[in-house]
């Protein structure tokens, strides 16, 4: 059942080749809620047509531009809707759950936070595949922002920002970089921020895709990049 109170809510899915989870996925947030807007980044795998079989809003970049492009994309396009006062970014993978989100709503919703954090090193770090963890770990470890913050888990993909900080916000980095880059910016500003407890399902579908393996090395990579740029 649709829950009316999340009406003034908006999720944005980057998208980029979860043809084989993806409906799934949408039918399932759709069911808490409502408002979801996808943003294809250049599949080729019939992510799209995924999307246009459920009530989803979709958005598409004709090229694969980076999971930050994707993010800042579906971002404005939420906020350029009635109404929408909040805002989660969720994977298509399946590897966020629903109950986390709606956790994480209502700290924002209650006026402690103007931007939630999901954490995956509260409750159940060891779920976390070690090789990633000590990615993870490592990112915080050389982030100033992150240290100054007192961050756990500085790259979860899921997210719940307030309207003032989605309209302030503004994501350059294109790869995988962006949360670094949303980290840094939370560090400069005077926004509350909260970390909440996530559990994250390293799902079959996602391992047999390697990306626990390649987004640690993604992230890496990304911040090595970025170092030496700063």
């Amino acid at each position: 059942m649709i829950d009316g109170r999340n009406s003034d809510v908006w999720v944005v899915i980057p998208v980029y080749n979860e043809a084989q989870v993806l409906e799934s996925v949408l039918r399932q947030t759709l069911a808490v809620f409502p408002n979801i807007v996808c943003v294809d980044d250049g599949s080729n795998d019939g992510s799209v047509e995924a999307v246009l079989r459920t009530d989803a809003h979709l958005v598409r970049h004709p090229v694969n531009l980076g999971q930050g492009a994707a993010l800042q994309t579906g971002l404005a396009y939420a906020r350029a809707q009635p109404g929408a006062q909040y805002f989660v970014t969720f994977d298509a993978d399946g590897q966020h759950r629903l109950e986390d989100a709606s956790a994480m709503l209502e700290v924002a919703r209650s006026g402690d936070a103007d931007l939630v954090l999901g954490t995956r090193f509260a409750d159940n770090a060891d779920s976390v595949p070690l090789f990633k963890r000590v990615v993870l770990r490592t990112v915080v470890f050389l982030s100033p922002a992150g240290r100054k913050l007192k961050l756990t888990d500085a790259h979860n993909g899921l997210r719940v920002l307030t309207r003032p900080v989605a309209d302030d916000l503004r994501i350059t980095m294109n790869g995988m970089a962006h949360a670094s880059e949303i980290v840094s910016y939370l560090g400069r500003s005077t926004w509350r921020v909260r970390e909440v407890p996530v559990s994250i399902r390293y799902t079959e579908y996602s391992r047999s895709k390697g990306q626990s393996l390649l987004n640690g090395v993604n992230i890496l990579f990304d911040l090595s990049v970025r170092h030496r740029g700063g």
